[in-house]
């Protein structure tokens, strides 16, 4: 039964995706929508937070409601609206309180990447250099000379060669060669050793520095948990919004600069040669194609075709969501259950969901 859904969901991804532009893809990096002066920041300390109407921005009031039914009969529990920092729409359904923590599940594989940036812009690691220099070799199961070819940066981009096929336990015997580093994307669990490389890097306990760096910093809740074999984050939405807010602003938060606006702009833009929709563990909008989770298909067409092309978004199982769109000067968060029953971090959904949020928006 899954293979059918999954199936499924290829051929429907393919068939949506082949209506996309046939432009040559643009891998270099590009510049976020500027960001004004008169951007808005919740204070780090309080749950205050600035709402603007959706009407003073012209959009389509009659479309609210619509979006909100659509998105608690796909199983949401929270959704929130920010544009260019102030709360336009924020909904809490299905039962689930404003304040109760849920996991990113892979959209927390974003915060791992920006903390990565951090202690890079800190002089603690380079993203370019050998994962063994800071973990030690016999780190994997793959021959030394092989194991020594993935960086940091391949941990970042998923192309570390490493078996993708041996479920998600990432222990070193789990950890098998199978391509040289930087000829094969595949999406593996074993992105979160760049934790450990931060904790080791920086003689400092992976909690700690993360919090000190950026959670406290932009006034995020929450905490990391064991779950299945990996770290994954849990907090509130509003924490997931704050988070999402700070890469919006290209990596400031008021007038602190908590990750280098170079930093993520190569994060946010096409980082290899074989997935063009991917980043440093951010799924990109608006290319040529794209490639899926557990398949080495390419796909042609855009990833989310209704979204905008300069969308970028931290994607988890069950349709956990942060969008961010520099040019609608919009961050948005989803959180829930599955919506349609797939377990996948990209699913139709996305494309359904920017269907009814244009309908608002435009």
């Amino acid at each position: 039964m899954k293979r059918l859904i999954y199936l499924s969901l290829i051929l429907s991804l393919y068939i949506f995706g082949c209506q996309s532009s046939d432009d040559a893809p643009n891998t270099e990096p590009e510049s976020n929508f500027p960001v004004t002066q008169d951007l808005y920041f919740p204070p780090s300390n309080s749950e205050e937070w600035e709402s603007i109407p959706p009407t003073s921005l012209g959009y389509n009031d009659s479309q609210i409601q619509p979006l909100l039914d659509f998105l608690e009969e796909k199983n949401t529990k929270s959704f929130i609206m920010l544009h260019h920092g102030k709360i336009v729409l924020e909904a809490y359904m299905n039962g689930h309180q404003a304040g109760t923590p849920w996991y990113w599940a892979s959209a927390g594989k974003t915060l791992s990447t920006t903390v990565a940036g951090i202690a890079q812009d800190q002089g603690f690691l380079n993203i370019e250099t050998p994962v063994s220099n800071y973990l030690g070799t016999g780190w994997t199961s793959a021959p030394l000379e092989k194991e020594n070819l993935i960086t940091n940066k391949h941990l970042l981009t998923m192309t570390s060669g490493l078996d993708d096929s041996l479920g998600d336990d990432v222990s070193s015997e789990n950890l098998q060669y199978l391509a040289d580093a930087g000829n094969r994307w595949a999406y593996h669990n074993v992105y979160v050793k760049i934790q450990d490389v931060v904790a080791a890097a920086t003689n400092q306990n992976w909690d700690t520095y993360f919090e000190n760096q950026l959670k406290n910093k932009i006034g995020m809740t929450g905490s990391w948990i064991d779950l299945d074999n990996l770290n994954v984050y849990f907090s509130n939405t509003r924490s997931m919004a704050r988070f999402g807010l700070m890469i919006y602003a290209n990596g400031k938060w008021e007038d602190e600069q908590i990750v280098s606006e170079s930093y993520l702009q190569q994060a946010t833009n096409t980082s290899q040669n074989i997935n063009l929709a991917y980043g440093y563990l951010w799924w990109l909008n608006g290319k040529t194609s794209f490639h899926l989770p557990q398949s080495q298909i390419e796909f042609p067409g855009e990833l989310i075709p209704n979204a905008p092309a300069d969308m970028y978004a931290g994607l988890g199982k069950n349709d956990q969501k942060i969008y961010v769109v520099p040019s609608e000067q919009l961050v948005i968060i989803r959180m829930g259950e599955s919506a349609d029953g797939s377990n996948f971090a990209l699913s139709n959904f996305d494309n359904d969901l920017w269907e009814k949020i244009n309908a608002v928006i435009q």
